[in-house]
């Protein structure tokens, strides 16, 4: 998707969340704050927004979002144990009624056999302890891979919003 394309989709996630009177804090690794870029491009989004954690290293993941240094070392920052990790905690540090989390390698470097380049876990945290976790092996340039992400990332908020509030 391109950015065009990124901004409808946040803008569906946008509509569905005001309809229900909720709010989304967003917590990033590999895509560097690119969902929550998207989310704010939207006239209004103040209202549905809450905020956006930008935790790259595993220090920001362990400071700000509350990450065990255990389930790093055990599981690694990529892993959908530390992707779940995020969005809980970046639910417990806001005002939000849902968070999702992104970790990941964006490449071109980083990766290893086990989690080669491309390898992304994703975390969607929400009402009634809802709580689900996945992870995608995109393909492309890192560019690629950070879009297919944030794609995959916003696609699961709207699905899961629906459907709990369905």
């Amino acid at each position: 998707m391109n950015q065009t394309e990124l901004e409808s989709l946040a803008a569906r996630v946008g509509g569905l969340l005001l309809s229900n009177g909720q709010r989304l804090a967003t917590a990033e690794s590999c895509t560097g704050g690119w969902a929550a870029q998207c989310l704010t491009a939207i006239a209004g989004s103040s209202v549905w927004f809450d905020r956006g954690f930008i935790t790259y290293s595993n220090d920001a993941k362990l400071e700000m979002l509350g990450v065990s240094a255990e389930a790093l070392t055990a599981h690694g920052a990529v892993s959908e144990a530390t992707a779940a990790a995020m969005a809980i905690g970046a639910l417990r540090h806001s005002h939000a009624d849902w968070a999702l989390a992104i970790t990941g390698v964006a490449g071109p470097s980083g990766g290893s056999p086990g989690k080669p380049v491309g390898t992304v876990c994703f975390a969607w945290a929400g009402p009634e302890g809802l709580l689900a976790a996945d992870t995608r092996f995109f393909q492309g340039s890192r560019t690629e891979v950070r879009s297919q992400s944030v794609e995959h990332a916003l696609q699961g908020i709207l699905q899961r919003a629906a459907s709990l509030n369905a």
